[in-house]
């Protein structure tokens, strides 16, 4: 739905969104608080570039707590409490009003950034001095405490550094003396700092007068290793203080440690503060980006929607440069005031009822999230729970066919929904015989419309059940919008009132490429079954015995390849890169003549 920079942000609008509230005050309440960097696109905007570089405090001081943090968590506390002085402080000069009525959930925020900030400036300020700019992944790889900062270790660093330089003057001392310009004083983990030489002066050193200083310890391939007593206690000296310097480093960082986890409590509430500004910014950036409204919220049952769109489908579409999402309404309320209780949506596959289904749902999870909408306008009643039964899908593992599975889901729905919620339901009864599928639907309507009598959207291919409109004074009927032009069908995906006609499957599949001899005999047996319907065949099985008996499989004759085309087969056998100016002449007169032939039959 919207973009939030820091990781807390994000888990806190995904758990937004998971939790959508049923209490009024509340949403409106994140909703003004959305509505302030609505109306100021600067600030919103200030605030966002802040919260950019904010890093995940909750993260920082989860990893502290259970001792497996190290210097870059220390930092992310410092550089957490440096963003929330700056997003109070661009609050704070922006005189966003701290009344709950002005500023909804964002005047508690404001309150606690400055609060907090303002009591945790000292120890951000610590923090800061202590830790190096440049930090490693790891506390026991040292270097990250700023020098300056403890006397002690400076003291520890200067003689680790300084023995390091009399190694190298070493070096150069024992490269003059010997005569060998390739001696070099390393250092590994088995020996240790060892002095190296090539394979062709390892004798020169084992014999005298050099025997006397340098210990042969290893030799290889290509060099030979040795050690001297003098370069021994260097290696002390610089391992000594080496630790030493670590150890203190550790030590800093214990007590940096310490003194963010005593002040947890307030920087679990910057963090939250933080989060929650995040969320409304970016709310409020895509309200604004996107040209959605704040909706309006109401304790009774209806839902008025003006313009809804689909935000998913809506942003997929314009990433791919297509055309756009095409708008529609929607009208129910459970008390019959604004409109119908239930809407019975009719229409051909791929003409948008799912879409528009799942649109209305979405607005309804995204307003009580505390969220504008995608639409012109939006009034929605409170809706305590929303029930969704769109797709198929079979569940092996427990031994449940698709059809199974769509009558537990519908059974769960059936049982737990009540005046208050939001049901929506795609095609129910699809899965099983013609009338039986029809019989479900039919008793599912009007349970709903009847016993639980909440908003609900029903999308169907049955068209018997669009009768009911007569009976049920709370059912309308609706359907999707559609064309035929030159044979073709065109998709308009607007939502009107009234039932659809028919459901133009077999327009559908000629559109998802079946071979043209199964559409033409589909098109004849629905003829013959449109003509039984029309005799009034009053049994699903009599209905299949005469269609059988009129109609033999295929009616006893193969599928007959499609129709050769003179024209099309004399261009697609031409290769143009291998004719001559001559040849090419040629063929113009050639497929003129195909052409002027096919023209007189």
């Amino acid at each position: 739905v919207a973009g939030s920079a820091p990781a807390a942000g994000a888990r806190l609008l995904a758990a937004r969104l998971n939790a959508p509230l049923t209490e009024r005050a509340v949403i409106e309440a994140r909703l003004t608080a959305v509505g302030v960097f609505v109306a100021d696109a600067d600030l919103g905007a200030d605030i966002r570039a802040h919260l950019k570089t904010t890093p995940d405090m909750a993260r920082a001081l989860n990893r502290l707590a259970m001792q497996r943090g190290g210097p870059r968590d220390v930092a992310a506390i410092a550089q957490g409490l440096g963003a929330a002085r700056a997003v109070a402080a661009r609050l704070l000069a922006a005189s966003v009003e701290t009344s709950h009525g002005a500023a909804g959930e964002l005047a508690t925020q404001i309150e606690t950034l400055g609060r907090e900030s303002q009591k945790l400036a000292d120890m951000g300020a610590h923090l800061s001095a202590a830790l190096d700019d440049s930090l490693p992944l790891l506390a026991r790889d040292g270097g990250f405490i700023r020098s300056g900062f403890h006397a002690g270790l400076d003291e520890a660093r200067a003689l680790r550094d300084e023995s390091r330089r009399i190694i190298a003057a070493l070096q150069n001392r024992y490269g003059e003396e010997t005569g060998i310009k390739a001696l070099k004083i390393k250092h590994n983990g088995v020996l240790g700092f060892h002095i190296d030489v090539p394979a062709a002066h390892g004798d020169k050193l084992m014999r005298a007068p050099h025997d006397g200083v340098f210990i042969h310890r290893q030799t290889l391939a290509s060099s030979v290793r040795f050690s001297s007593a003098e370069l021994a206690e260097l290696a002390g000296q610089i391992s000594r203080a080496g630790e030493t310097a670590l150890a203190l480093e550790l030590d800093i960082l214990a007590d940096l440690t310490a003194q963010v986890l005593a002040a947890r409590d307030g920087l679990d509430a910057l963090g939250a503060a933080l989060a929650i500004v995040d969320v409304s910014t970016a709310l409020a950036q895509k309200a604004r980006a996107e040209n959605w409204v704040a909706p309006k919220l109401y304790d009774d049952c209806r839902f008025v929607i003006e313009g809804g769109r689909h935000p998913v489908v809506e942003a997929a579409l314009r990433a791919q440069s297509a055309a756009p999402f095409i708008a529609n309404p929607c009208v129910l309320d459970a008390a019959g005031q604004e409109g119908p209780r239930m809407s019975l949506l009719t229409g051909p596959n791929m003409a948008g009822k799912s879409t528009f289904l799942r649109q209305n749902a979405l607005l309804a999870i995204i307003a009580q999230m505390g969220s504008f909408v995608p639409a012109a306008k939006a009034d929605i009643g409170i809706v305590d729970r929303v029930y969704s039964r769109v797709g198929a899908a079979d569940d092996l593992a427990r031994g449940r066919s698709t059809f199974m599975v769509e009558m537990v889901e519908t059974a769960a729905i059936l049982t737990g929904a009540g005046p208050r919620a939001l049901v929506i339901l795609d095609e129910i009864g699809r899965g099983t015989a013609t009338f039986d599928g029809l019989s479900l639907a039919w008793a599912a309507v009007e349970y709903l419309h009847e016993v639980i009598g909440c908003r609900t959207l029903f999308a169907t291919h049955y068209h018997e059940l669009t009768a009911l409109a007569d009976r049920l004074d709370g059912l309308a009927n609706a359907s999707m919008k559609v064309r035929e032009h030159e044979g073709k069908l065109v998709f308009l995906h607007e939502v009107g009132a009234g039932a659809a006609d028919r459901s133009y499957g077999i327009h559908v599949a000629e559109l998802a490429g079946l071979p043209d001899t199964v559409t033409a005999r589909a098109r004849h047996v629905l003829a013959q079954l449109e003509e039984n319907n029309a005799a009034g065949t009053s049994t699903q099985n009599g209905a299949a015995n005469n269609l059988a008996d009129a109609l033999p499989l295929f009616e006893a004759r193969p599928p007959q390849p499609p129709k050769s085309n003179a024209l099309h087969d004399a261009v697609t056998g031409i290769d143009p890169d291998r004719l001559s100016p001559r040849e090419a002449l040629d063929w113009l007169y050639r497929l003129q003549e195909i052409a002027d032939n096919k023209g007189d039959d």
